[in-house]
């Protein structure tokens, strides 16, 4: 299993380097194997499962709340559904130790995962150098089994200047993190964020941006190397289930 992971994630951190201004790579988030297979079929490269919307999908709120074992399961149906590189979104990693965070994203099928720098019991900011030593230790963990993007949760919490975000970015990328993920910055910050963190970057995209929102291609040309979208494919999706199931009720 480790030597096929790590060829999954080679081939997956390898879609992260080299890109071109504007052409970032796109991650659709599946919350379940149906809308994997959708995006897959589509011709993208690679996924990026959203904790919002496998949340939703559970019948459970975001931030924690989904047991491990749900989730950990979700990641494992998406992950045999397609055949392009999965990535997980983890949340804080649920308390499991570095160990046991690699092992199920391993026996899922992920090559990849998201983690990030919030508490999700306290909903506060964890310490930056902590949190970057945790992380080193989920990459000893892993070898190079697993691409991990960390996420800086600073402009979520308060802190809307660069320099806080660059800080830890700077901390979890010396720690091995594959990218660094400053969700929420504003579009303006990325260049300064791309140039001074030193690591792929991956910027937040809406479902359904309004017309003076950034597209995914924008944000590529502003320094991002690859978007993710959150829960917004997912809420997309209910939002256009809601006006059939109001259509249907009607009709």
């Amino acid at each position: 299993m480790r030597a096929d992971a790590a060829s999954g994630a080679a081939a997956f951190r390898a879609l992260h380097h080299g890109r071109t201004p504007g052409d970032p790579l796109i991650l659709p988030g599946p919350w379940d194997a149906a809308s994997a297979r959708v995006f897959a079929d589509a011709g993208f490269a690679a996924l990026a499962t959203p904790s919002a919307g496998v949340s939703a999908s559970l019948g459970y709120p975001d931030g924690g709340a989904t047991p491990p074992d749900e989730m950990f399961a979700v990641i494992a149906r998406i992950a045999r559904a397609v055949d392009i590189p999965v990535s997980a979104d983890i949340e804080d990693g649920y308390g499991l130790a570095p160990k046991e965070i690699v092992e199920r994203l391993l026996a899922a099928g992920a090559v990849g995962c998201n983690l990030e720098d919030s508490d999700a019991a306290s909903k506060h900011l964890k310490d930056p150098r902590r949190h970057a030593d945790w992380l080193a230790e989920v990459r000893a963990a892993a070898g190079d089994s697993l691409v991990i993007n960390a996420r800086v949760d600073t402009f979520l919490s308060g802190e809307p200047t660069a320099g806080a975000a660059i800080e830890r970015g700077r901390l979890y990328a010396a720690a091995g993190a594959d990218c660094v993920y400053p969700i929420a910055a504003p579009p303006e910050l990325l260049p300064e964020l791309a140039a001074a963190i030193g690591a792929p970057i991956n910027a937040l995209a809406g479902a359904e941006a309004g017309p003076d929102a950034p597209t995914p291609s924008r944000l590529g040309e502003l320094g991002a190397s690859r978007v993710t979208f959150g829960g917004g494919l997912h809420g997309a999706s209910m939002a256009a289930l809601t006006t059939a199931a109001e259509r249907l009720r009607r009709s």
